[in-house]
C-alpha cells in the first residue's frame, strides 16, 4: 500500500494497513502467542537477495531470510528472525539493525511511541556492538536518524534524514542492490500527504526498473515497483512486476496479494481474483503453522469483494460480507489484540458499504449502521456510504444528517494517530456535501461540488478500491438529464478506473440516450464480457445490457 489513507488513497486500504501494522507491532513486543517460526520452512521461496556482513558465517543465511522478509512486509516474522540473530550471535550489530528495521513500517504508517522507543534501544545496541563495514555503520546510521529521540516529534523531519541517509548509502556502494532498493523505498515513504506532484515516486522508478532488469528475482525491486505505479498515472509501469512479484517470493502473503494492486489498477479483474485468492490462501497455511495470517487477509478480502463486484459475481461478493464479521471475530480473540477492536470494526464497517453501493441497492445502503462498539473514526466509511445512498434518494435531512456525523469523526480523527490524514479526507467530504446539495435540490451547487472533489482525487490519486468521483458526476448529471455531459465523465472515469462495471453501465446509458447505438453497444458487450454474460447475477443493469445486445431495446439513431 502506498501512503496509509483512509478510503480513497485513505480508508479502505490505510486502515487495514494500519490494522497489519499494529497486529506486527504487538507481535513484535510479545503480546501474540504462538509465533515460533523463525526458520526457514521446506521450500519457502522469498526470492534472491545478498546482504553481506560481518558477523558470523552462520548468520550469512538467516541475515538474508530476514532481508528478503522486509522487502515483501513479513515484519513479524523478519523481527522474529532478526531477534533470534541478536542471541546466537551476540556480537552481530546488524541483526539489531534488523530488528529495528522490522519495526519501521515505512509505506503503512507511523509508528506508535512504544515502537520508537523499542526501536532506539536497539540501534543504540548497534552502535555500541559497532559493526566492522563502513557499508554497515552507514545502514545503522541513517536508521539510527529515524529512531534517534533526539529528532523530536516531528515524523517528517525523522523520514527526511533517513532517506538522506540512504540516498548516501546508496550513491557509495552503487552496486549495493539492497542499498538500492531500500533508498528507493524510503523515497516512497517521504512522500507527505499532501505532495501530489509523483516526483519522488519517479525518481524511485528511475532507480529500480534498470535494477529489475538486471535482478528479475529480487523481491524488493519488484515490490517496491509496484507501489511506485499504484496510482492510475502510473499503473501500466507496474504491470512487468506484478505480472512477476508474486513467482519471486510465492511464500509470502503479502507478495501474491500486492500484484493485484496493479491488476485492480488496469481493471484485470480475473488475475486481480487470482491473485487475492492465493494470498488468502498463504494466510491461511500461515496461521495453520502457528504464523498469524488473519490481519494479512482483511487487505486480500478487501480487493476481491471489489474484483468480484466488478465482475458480476455478486453471490461470491456476498459471502465476503457475510463472512467479514467471523474474520474480524478471530482477530478481537487473540490475545494482546484489544485495542484492536476499533479498527476491525472498521472492516466490519466497510465491507457492507461497498457491497451496497456497487449494487446501487440505496435503500440498503441508506440503512447501514456502524458496527458495534465502533468509534466515530472508524465509522467514517458507513456515514459516508449512508451520504451517497441518501443522495441518491433524495433524503435530504438523512444526508445531513450523515455529513454532520463524517464530521464529527473528522474531529475525532484530528485528536487520533491518524490526524496527518485529515487533509486528505477533502474528498470524501465533499462527495457528502455534493449529494447533500443534490438531495435539497441544489442541483447546480451539487454538480460543481462534485467536480471539486474529482478534480481532487484527480490530484491525490484514486484509491483501487474505490468509486470514482468521476462516475458519481455522472450519475448525477444522468438524474439531471444531461447525458452529454455525463457521457464526458464516465469516460474520464473509465480512464482512470477501466473496466469498473457501474462505469461501463453509466457510459452505455449515456450513449443510449444521445441516440449512439453503436458506442452504447461497445460499452454494453464489455460488461457482458467482463461477467462471463451477466451469469452470476441478477442485476438490472446486466438484464438491460444483454437485451440491448440483443437489439431487443431500441435507440434513436
Amino acid at each position: 500500500m502506498l501512503r496509509i489513507s483512509l478510503r480513497t488513497t485513505c480508508i479502505a486500504a490505510g486502515l487495514s494497513a494500519v490494522l497489519v501494522s499494529c497486529c506486527v507491532a504487538n507481535a513484535q513486543m510479545g503480546e501474540m502467542p504462538g509465533m515460533h517460526h523463525h526458520h526457514a520452512p521446506d521450500g519457502e521461496k522469498l526470492g534472491s537477495v545478498s546482504f553481506p556482513v560481518s558477523c558470523e558465517a552462520a548468520s550469512k543465511v538467516p541475515m538474508e531470510r530476514g532481508v528478503a522478509l522486509l522487502h515483501s512486509f513479513g515484519y513479524e516474522e523478519a523481527g522474529e528472525q532478526f531477534t533470534e540473530l541478536t542471541k546466537s550471535d551476540p556480537k552481530c550489530a546488524m541483526a539489531h539493525w534488523g530488528v529495528a528495521m522490522s519495526g519501521f513500517h515505512e509505506l503503512w504508517g507511523r509508528p506508535e511511541k512504544a515502537e520508537m522507543d523499542k526501536g532506539w534501544v536497539e540501534m543504540q545496541e548497534a552502535q555500541k556492538l559497532g559493526a566492522k563495514t563502513d557499508r554497515e555503520r552507514r545502514y545503522i546510521a541513517a536508521l539510527s536518524s529515524f529512531y534517534d529521540p533526539a529528532k523530536g516529534d516531528n515524523y517528517q523531519s525523522r523520514v527526511d534524514a533517513y532517506t538522506a541517509g540512504m540516498l548516501a548509502q546508496h550513491e557509495a556502494y552503487p552496486a549495493d542492490v539492497e542499498a538500492s532498493a531500500f533508498y528507493a523505498l524510503s523515497l516512497l515513504a517521504d512522500v507527505s500527504p499532501d505532495d501530489t506532484s509523483l516526483v519522488k515516486e519517479r525518481k524511485a522508478l528511475a532507480v529500480l526498473v534498470p535494477l529489475f532488469e538486471k535482478n528479475p528475482d529480487h523481491p524488493g525491486l519488484a515490490h517496491y515497483i509496484i507501489h511506485t505505479c499504484d496510482t492510475p498515472k502510473l499503473a501500466q509501469q507496474g504491470l512487468p512486476a506484478a505480472q512477476k512479484y508474486a513467482q519471486i517470493a510465492s511464500s509470502s502473503p503479502h507478495a501474491l496479494h500486492m500484484p493485484g494492486h496493479i491488476f485492480a489498477r488496469l481493471g484485470m479483474w480475473p488475475e486481480d481474483i487470482s491473485s487475492n485468492l492465493a494470498s488468502v490462501a498463504a494466510s491461511e497455511k500461515a496461521e495453520a503453522a502457528g504464523i498469524p495470517g488473519t490481519h494479512h487477509m482483511f487487505h486480500a478480502q478487501e480487493f476481491l469483494l471489489y474484483a468480484y463486484l466488478q465482475t458480476g459475481q455478486d453471490g461470491k461478493a456476498k459471502q465476503l460480507v457475510d463472512g467479514i464479521n467471523p474474520l474480524a471475530d478471530r482477530l478481537d480473540a487473540m490475545a494482546g489484540m484489544d485495542d484492536m477492536k476499533d479498527m476491525s470494526g472498521y472492516v466490519r464497517n466497510e465491507f457492507p458499504v461497498f457491497y451496497d453501493l456497487e449494487m446501487q441497492d440505496w435503500k440498503s445502503a441508506a440503512a447501514l449502521v456502524p458496527a458495534p462498539h465502533t468509534s466515530g473514526l472508524f465509522a467514517l466509511v458507513t456515514y459516508w456510504g449512508r451520504g451517497v445512498a441518501d443522495g441518491h434518494l433524495r433524503r435530504a435531512e438523512d444526508a445531513a444528517a450523515n455529513l454532520t456525523q463524517f464530521d464529527a469523526g473528522l474531529e475525532e480523527m484530528k485528536k487520533s494517530p491518524y490526524a496527518f490524514l485529515v487533509g486528505q479526507m477533502t474528498v470524501d467530504r465533499d462527495e457528502l456535501v455534493a449529494w447533500k446539495e443534490f438531495a435539497e435540490g441544489k442541483t447546480d451547487e451539487a454538480v460543481a461540488t462534485m467536480r471539486k472533489a474529482a478534480n481532487q482525487q484527480d490530484k491525490l490519486g484514486q484509491g483501487e478500491v474505490d468509486i470514482p468521483t468521476h462516475e458519481m458526476v455522472g450519475d448525477m448529471l444522468m438524474q439531471l438529464n444531461r447525458p452529454e455531459e455525463a457521457f464526458v465523465e464516465y469516460k474520464i472515469a473509465l480512464v482512470l478506473s477501466p473496466n469498473r462495471l457501474n462505469g461501463l453501465y453509466g457510459a452505455g446509458r449515456a450513449s443510449e440516450a444521445l441516440g449512439k447505438k453503436k458506442e452504447a453497444s461497445s460499452y454494453y458487450e464489455a460488461m457482458l464480457k467482463n461477467t462471463d454474460d451477466g451469469a452470476h447475477s441478477s442485476r438490472t443493469s446486466l438484464a438491460h445490457a444483454k437485451a440491448f445486445v440483443a437489439g431487443k431495446v431500441s435507440a434513436a439513431e
